[in-house]
């Protein structure tokens, strides 16, 4: 089959962000999504950028296609200027977690969609199972052949980048002892986890083809992978990222996803070598990140070196400012050492479970309220 690329003359952004529903006395999630659409959309100067997901415990805003991070973030805010009043009338949070620490899956309702219940039925517990959250990142890219490069150059970065999102340690009331749960859940349906390699474009039209012609997807969007090619965006999409909860995490790592992209995009039309790692380190790096975070030891090139991920984001930083100055997201980028410092999510969560005796309210409560303080 022929998969065209809508290529994009410029490295332009798209975010994609999920959030999570839940009582404001309770902490427990809601299934409350439609009361909240029909409430928030009329105050939307963009309604279409308010979306549905899985659950209807779940909003997702969305932004339009943008040139940079400001603009972006400017959009999401404006988005959320207009959901919040509605979430005060129905005593509302939003929640910006990769996993909600205690809310029972069995409790939860789907959303209306032959889409969504086909998907229940074919993959049953685990898709029921899926009470996570996440931040999907979109790069324009200009050519149809450079995509699949810069793909695998991207997956090299991988655990930098779910290290510093991950924010889904408590699951079912326990700490599971991973920084990421949410990553190893996702991974757990049929077409999500990790890409397979390919070298061309051919080679990925066939995957489809044959993807298709077997009933594993009725539509390119069902590859649910952490990083895909969306062709008819002519996006590379980063699907790696936890829940976000505060605007200075989100915009920190949307300027890291777009300064990755643009410049692996550029080496690779340069014909300058790119780090590619064989899946089998990967498929490790991904683990270690999930389990460990931002003391995850990864494995950085094919000979097998490792090193401590934040001191290979440090360096990464320095390389990728060039790139920030001339996307006009120099203080985006250099806000990832903040991150680090300040510790990320998974851990500020664990800092509350600790100083309050285990009280999951109290770290729903604390989640709750970094979204709301980002916001203003």
């Amino acid at each position: 089959m022929r998969i065209d690329f809508h290529a994009s003359p410029e490295p332009t952004l798209g975010v994609e962000w999920e959030l999570a529903l839940v009582d404001r006395r309770t902490r427990d999630l809601r299934n409350e999504v439609e009361h909240l659409y029909a409430r928030a959309k009329p105050r939307l100067p963009h309604p279409q950028r308010l979306h549905q997901e899985l659950l209807r415990n779940t909003v997702e805003v969305v932004t339009g296609v943008c040139r940079d991070v400001p603009e972006a973030m400017a959009d999401l805010r404006a988005t959320l200027a207009g959901v919040l009043p509605a979430c005060d009338e129905l005593d509302l949070d939003l929640f910006g977690g990769g996993t909600h620490p205690f809310a029972a899956w069995s409790g939860q309702q789907l959303s209306d969609g032959p889409r969504y219940e086909e998907l229940i039925n074919r993959t049953q517990w685990w898709g029921r199972q899926m009470l996570i959250w996440g931040v999907h990142v979109h790069v324009g890219l200009p050519e149809r052949d450079r995509v699949l490069p810069v793909l695998a150059g991207l997956l090299t970065y991988f655990p930098h980048l779910q290290a510093l999102s991950a924010s889904s340690p408590i699951w079912a009331g326990l700490d599971t002892g991973y920084a990421s749960n949410r990553a190893l859940m996702f991974q757990q349906l049929p077409t999500a986890g990790l890409p397979f390699a390919f070298d061309r474009w051919a080679e990925f039209e066939r995957f489809a083809a044959d993807q298709l012609t077997t009933g594993v997807i009725d539509d390119l969007s069902e590859i649910r992978w952490d990083v895909r090619p969306v062709p008819a965006l002519g996006t590379l999409e980063n699907r790696i990222y936890d829940g976000v909860s505060t605007v200075a995490d989100l915009s920190a790592l949307v300027a890291l996803t777009h300064c990755l992209v643009v410049d692996l995009d550029a080496r690779v039309a340069a014909g300058e070598p790119v780090e590619v790692l064989p899946p089998w380190h990967t498929q490790e790096n991904k683990w270690r990140a999930a389990r460990y975070g931002l003391d995850a030891i990864v494995i950085v090139d094919t000979q097998c070196t490792e090193r401590l991920v934040t001191d290979d984001l440090a360096d990464l930083i320095v390389r990728l400012e060039p790139t920030a100055a001339r996307l006009g997201c120099s203080a985006e980028l250099a806000s990832l050492t903040d991150l680090v410092s300040r510790g990320a999510s998974y851990q500020r969560q664990r800092a509350v479970a600790a100083t309050t005796g285990g009280d999951l309210v109290a770290v729903v409560d604390s989640v709750v309220r970094e979204l709301r303080e980002s916001l203003g």
